[in-house]
């Protein structure tokens, strides 16, 4: 008995379609998550030069406060802590340095705000106008 005679088997076809869409969609996803940077530059040649660089002297006076509230100024203690005799210490401290220095604070953690601000008051009665507090990054 031969039920399937006349029936031709039909050959399995893969529909390209649904991988074809897929692809795109891929495709998509990648341009719009790519950046394409363009790096324009200029090639230049510098000329060069046989003459020794010139040191140049820092203009900045560094001020340092203690735990225990002593101000050093260019690491040399300032024998008293009152405003005057800092502002005294500054003054000579910037006629070495120049015009106008900056003025580098590097308060202890543990330092008193007054004697901070003594160091700022001193700062400004001395005539120097730039002041700046150095500090030192967290270690996590």
């Amino acid at each position: 008995m031969r039920f399937q005679s006349n029936r031709r088997q039909e050959e399995p076809e893969i529909n390209l379609i649904p991988l074809i869409d897929v692809l795109l969609v891929i495709i998509i996803f990648l341009m719009l998550t790519t950046t394409y940077s363009r790096f324009a530059g200029l090639e230049i040649n510098l000329p060069s030069s046989t003459a020794d660089a010139t040191e140049s002297e820092p203009n900045e006076v560094n001020v340092a406060v203690t735990a225990n509230g002593d101000v050093l100024i260019d690491k040399r203690p300032v024998g008293a802590r009152d405003i005057a005799s800092i502002a005294a210490a500054l003054g000579r401290a910037a006629a070495t340095t120049g015009k106008s220095p900056v003025v580098i604070i590097s308060a202890d953690a543990k330092a008193t705000h007054q004697s901070v601000i003594d160091v700022m008051q001193a700062a400004q009665q001395a005539g120097l106008e730039q002041i700046s507090f150095a500090t030192q990054t967290a270690k996590r």
